[in-house]
């Protein structure tokens, strides 16, 4: 039984390591701490990690799945960049899904609290893009579309937009300082609170759906035309 036990809590450890590596990768690639065309050797990122390179390789195997990262035997892993096409299909979907969820939401309403967290996400972005802090606006943003997300009652769709956020957030932060102040956003977004609160379904999809067209156009036209590869 002690030697059940130990083994047990020896696979428990190496599964906290696994998630620990795994979370911490991807988080400096998505806050591009590791850019686009990155590359390290696994005993390099243990190091960085301070743990062995085992957990290390498993978390560079389920960021390579989710299409992060290349693995590259006995040369580690790089770090993929995100090309104009992937971008395209990916908007066009979360478009799609976005959208009706953002006419769900309108069609079932709001709670007095989650009305007051979306405007609240709103202000921040206000105030941020007042500041001139784009990264305090970035995370607003998010706020926002998570808030939004969160409230839709389709578990499944839920799951399906969290699937392609990560792509998207690390090119809207590679982009963040190319594109134009993101003042018509801020007007969306308002807009898009004003539908939910009269309780207007059509409303909602349409202002959400114009809404990521553009800001996927525009990400889309950066990744093609940028002063370099993203």
């Amino acid at each position: 039984m002690t030697i059940v036990r130990m083994e047990n809590r020896d696979s428990e450890e190496r599964m906290s390591l696994t998630a620990r590596a795994y979370g911490e990768i991807r988080r400096r690639i998505l806050d591009n701490e590791m850019p686009p065309g990155t590359m390290m050797l696994e005993q390099e990122l243990a190091a960085m990690l301070a743990m062995s390179r085992t957990p290390v390789r498993e978390a560079l195997i389920r960021l390579a799945n989710e299409g992060m990262v290349e693995v590259r035997p006995r040369h580690g892993m790089r770090v993929l960049p995100v090309s104009a096409d992937d971008m395209a299909e990916i908007y066009q979907i979360l478009t799609a899904l976005e959208s009706d969820a953002a006419a769900e939401i309108a069609r079932t309403g709001l709670g007095p609290e989650e009305l007051a967290a979306l405007k609240g996400a709103v202000q921040e972005m206000e105030d941020a893009l007042a500041a001139d802090d784009l990264k305090a606006w970035a995370r607003a943003d998010g706020h926002f579309h998570t808030l939004l997300i969160e409230a839709c009652r389709n578990k499944r769709l839920r799951a399906l937009v969290y699937q392609f956020w990560d792509q998207t957030y690390r090119v809207r932060m590679l982009t963040l300082t190319l594109r134009p102040r993101p003042t018509d956003s801020n007007r969306d977004h308002q807009a898009l609170v004003d539908a939910i609160e009269r309780r207007d379904p059509e409303a909602a999809a349409r202002i959400h759906r114009e809404h990521r067209l553009r800001a996927g156009a525009m990400l889309v036209s950066l990744l093609r035309n940028g002063p370099t590869q993203l």
